[in-house]
């Protein structure tokens, strides 16, 4: 049976999964995905941007001294997934990195460039000014679990995503010790955070709900109010066949009541089929509000699974973004799973975006500008979309294949 579901698949591409959920390996679900151009091409610079953000972290990692040894860089080659060299890699981004040779230790060092440190602070001080906006956020992750607590660990693979600070243990844990509260674990150098004060919870709207609302209050609404009170917003890839089935299957699910993230669950799902799909809705709603407090409505899909217990997701994440793809879009490339909320881009920017991400993307205007403008009057980075040459860039990517192993 499996064998010729397998088959179906393959020579099916663009089938709508959610109406052949399969039983196969996550690696032929994965290929199996509709592809989406757009979010695509955004990941081709977006993998480039990654291994940029890790090397300017260990240069801004010691601020009395923001270098590093090119032999140093050379050791992380392979962590750091430089296939070519640290070297040949950073001739690749001259607008970010400046390599010079220091004649007292007689070897070659790298520094970030005016500019890059410019967009560095630039992100530091929009992280500092919205550190009320961090606490919130904080404050809504442990909501959503049903202890009131997660580990620390996987906060701290978060962080850059929720837009904390780098010292977010110190100015923003331990500055608001009414809220949060670090707890030591039973397994050595293993630590929780727990949520002190839960008294806000209540109070808390996930960020569907407000999609609801203001649809709900539109003079053009074609959907009924009722049929409006547990859907999703849902857009697909434009290469995906939707069916009369995947559409039944899909306005069904739309209106099946379920448990909000920020809600208690009293009482277990019961092994019904109903139950199970309450279960899967209430999974859904939690990963999209965790998105909805990203800064840039993404994340790995790695990171996101050490929440998955803590928020009582009994289910295969990742097959969960696949069995959804008109609200999450999961993406493969810079060898590593990244799933993003749909409905918060448009044409490959942010529909609403926040001083943080416009800081972000000013780094990835200078990745995709790559050695093009260095003689340039102006050393600044271009817009994005506007800047054509910046395509060239393309033939980079032979360094980076598709992932799409488990």
């Amino acid at each position: 049976m499996r064998t010729h579901i397998v088959k179906f698949i393959i020579k099916h591409p663009h089938q709508p999964v959610m109406a052949v959920r399969l039983k196969t390996t996550s690696s032929q679900y994965v290929a199996a995905r509709a592809r989406d151009p757009v979010f695509e091409k955004l990941m081709d610079k977006y993998k480039h941007l990654v291994k940029v953000i890790a090397i300017q972290d260990l240069i801004l990692a010691n601020p009395k001294n923001p270098y590093v040894s090119l032999e140093f860089l050379s050791r992380l080659s392979q962590k750091l997934h430089l296939n070519r060299g640290a070297a040949s890699f950073l001739h690749k981004y001259p607008h970010i990195f400046h390599i010079y040779y220091d004649p007292n230790k007689s070897q070659p060092f790298c520094r970030l460039t005016d500019v890059a440190i410019e967009i560095s602070c630039q992100e530091a001080e929009a992280i500092n000014s919205s550190l009320p906006l961090v606490v919130d956020r904080l404050v809504r992750l442990l909501s959503m679990s049903s202890s009131k607590m997660l580990p620390f660990r996987g906060i701290f693979k978060v962080w850059r995503e929720l837009g904390l600070p780098d010292d977010f243990e110190e100015s923003v844990i331990a500055r608001n010790s009414d809220l949060f509260q670090l707890c030591d674990a039973h397994e050595p150098n293993t630590h929780f955070l727990k949520l002190v004060d839960g008294s806000c919870i209540n109070h808390f709207t996930a960020a569907v709900e407000n999609w609801r609302l203001l649809e709900c209050c539109k003079q053009d609404c074609s959907v009924d109010r009722m049929e409006m009170r547990y859907s999703f917003k849902h857009g697909y890839p434009p290469c995906m066949k939707l069916s009369k089935s995947f559409r039944a299957k899909v306005k069904e699910w739309q209106s099946l009541p379920y448990v909000g993230p920020y809600e208690e669950m009293r009482e277990k799902k019961k092994r019904s089929k109903f139950g199970m799909m309450a279960m899967e809705k209430r999974a859904v709603a939690i990963i999209h509000e965790f998105l909805s407090l990203t800064v840039e409505k993404m994340v790995e899909v790695e990171k996101i699974s050490h929440f998955r217990k803590w928020f009582g997701i009994d289910l295969n994440i990742r097959d969960l973004f696949l069995d959804h793809p008109g609200i999450f879009y999961l993406s493969t490339k810079g060898k590593r799973h990244t799933i993003f909320l749909r409905e918060a881009y448009e044409r490959g920017c942010l529909i609403e975006p926040n001083p943080v991400y416009d800081a972000r993307r000013k780094l990835l205007d200078l990745v995709v500008l790559g050695r093009h403008g260095l003689f340039n009057d102006e050393n600044k980075p271009r817009d994005l979309f506007s800047c054509k040459e910046a395509e060239l860039q393309e033939e980079d990517t032979d360094e980076d294949d598709d992932f799409s192993a488990p």
